[in-house]
């Protein structure tokens, strides 16, 4: 008998029909893979292009206006002598009653959803509706401070009821990455907490957070980068534009720098100057997030080393 070798083998024509549709198949996803990979590359070089762009023009604009005079003066109604100094003040008074607010009741949020809270419809209906806050639109939770803080606590326009105003605003997004990061946990460390005689606070408080911290922190950098450059919330709020005293409590008037951004845009029209100034207050906005974001991307990745 003869044997049959492989090269004198005759394939079927019906699997030769197959591994033509196999092989227009594999073509048409490795088209479709490279197209894809171009079409991304373009959206990202567009991306920054555009943020090039907008750069170029603040930095040609902010040319010559962001002094020592700028940065300490106090706001005027002359371009020339008009300065930042109280929408500085107003922005850190701000941020001193958010961040302890928002990083307190959001991680306890969590942490009760994610540890003790049963298991079941009402948890997660709490979970869903948590998640549909951090969608709702900024002026909504700026309509909710000033009926609850302004009018009914009488807080009014106080930098105490902003920061509770922004403090609602970025809570979710708090709370929605802290149990993300509570997940993230392996169950074997809680178990071996447990074995080891440890109570159920003990074992996230010593084990549970630290692993968790840097995704923590992660979500508390976003939502308070976007708490520093809202402009709705307090607008609603009946934050004031022009403001020439600086506040000294948190139940004193101010003004922040995108309320500040906002004003000086809006005068355009009618002074061209204020654009300069506008650009100028951009600036210090950004550089302002970037000391923020970086000091917290470190305390981050020094948690990350260590656990």
């Amino acid at each position: 008998m003869k044997k049959k070798t492989l090269e004198g083998a005759r394939i079927p024509k019906a699997a030769s029909y197959k591994i033509e549709i196999d092989r227009d198949r594999i073509t048409r996803r490795i088209r479709k893979s490279n197209w894809s990979q171009h079409l991304f590359s373009l959206s990202t070089v567009f991306a920054l292009l555009v943020l090039g762009i907008l750069l170029y023009r603040i930095g040609i604009q902010s040319v010559g206006w962001i002094n020592w005079n700028f940065l300490t003066g106090k706001l005027s109604i002359f371009p020339e002598k008009a300065g930042i100094y109280g929408a500085i003040l107003g922005s850190v008074w701000l941020m001193l009653i958010v961040v302890p607010v928002t990083l307190v009741l959001g991680v306890a949020t969590a942490i009760y959803l994610e540890e003790y809270a049963n298991k079941g419809r009402v948890q997660a209906f709490i979970k869903i509706n948590i998640s549909n806050l951090a969608s709702v639109p900024s002026v909504i939770f700026g309509l909710l401070g000033l009926s609850v803080f302004g009018r009914m606590l009488n807080l009014g326009s106080s930098i105490l009821a902003g920061g509770l105003t922004m403090s609602l605003l970025v809570l979710p997004i708090v709370v929605v990455a802290s149990q993300e990061a509570l997940k993230a946990v392996p169950g074997f460390l809680r178990e071996a907490s447990y074995a080891m005689g440890a109570d159920k606070w003990t074992t996230i408080r010593k084990v549970v957070l630290p692993v968790a911290l840097p995704g923590i922190l992660t979500g508390s950098i976003l939502a308070l980068s976007r708490a520093i450059g809202e402009t709705a919330p307090l607008v609603v709020l009946g934050i004031p534009t022009l403001i020439l005293k600086f506040p000294q409590s948190v139940m004193d008037d101010f003004t922040v720098l995108p309320i500040q951004i906002y004003y000086w845009t809006l005068d355009t029209v009618l002074t061209p100057e204020y654009a300069n100034l506008a650009a100028a207050t951009i600036l210090v906005l950004l550089f302002v997030l970037f000391v923020m974001n970086s000091a917290a991307i470190i305390i981050r990745n020094k948690f990350q080393k260590r656990f």
